[in-house]
């Protein structure tokens, strides 16, 4: 781990009640690779199966299902689903990204943004993050000139293959403040 890096957010995944990716936001370092977007799909998709495992052996109690699996000692997949069944994936980079240069005026001067290298997260850790990606799609999904796609992905086959994304500016702008402001141990965003 870099020093004095944290954890931060790689990527954001809404994944509709379907199984079909509503909208991938990527964060630095991994959105400078011309395929991160289908590298990051494929690490979305392969969550799919927990998700259904999750939901048929265990009672859930809280929409947080925590850590969905650790694809190796840097990114780790934690996931969330809503009672209307959409999913919400968050990939955490452990590497994090590297800490500010001080002489940026620009940069927050917040001490608790890099705190000493974490050697693992909570899953409490994730909720803030959690609940602040759900109220974006809430006030979404309450926007009266949003017409979700309900379509199923036989329909969808059928309708000329393309699976419906959220092209909303103001939901993309939301996510991508969230995965910048994340940090471990924020209480809110």
């Amino acid at each position: 781990m870099a020093l004095n890096a944290s954890p931060a957010i790689a990527c954001v995944g809404v994944i509709g009640k379907h199984d079909q990716p509503l909208h991938i936001s990527l964060f630095h370092p991994h959105n400078t690779n011309p395929n991160a977007e289908l590298e990051f799909l494929f690490l979305l998709n392969s969550c799919l199966d927990i998700f259904d495992l999750r939901a048929r052996t265990t009672k859930l109690l809280d929409s947080d299902l925590g850590l969905l699996q650790a694809i190796d000692d840097r990114l780790a997949c934690y996931g969330w689903l809503t009672n209307t069944g959409v999913k919400f994936i968050i990939v955490v980079d452990m590497m994090g990204r590297p800490p500010q240069d001080p002489s940026d005026q620009d940069a927050p001067r917040d001490k608790r943004r890099f705190p000493p290298a974490a050697v693992g997260l909570r899953d409490a850790d994730l909720k803030p993050a959690f609940r602040a990606v759900q109220t974006a799609y809430i006030h979404l999904m309450l926007n009266p000139f949003y017409m979700p796609d309900e379509r199923t992905p036989l329909q969808i086959a059928n309708y000329g293959g393309k699976s419906p994304e959220i092209t909303s500016k103001k939901f993309i702008n939301e996510i991508q403040r969230v995965g910048k402001a994340w940090y471990p141990g924020i209480g809110g965003i």
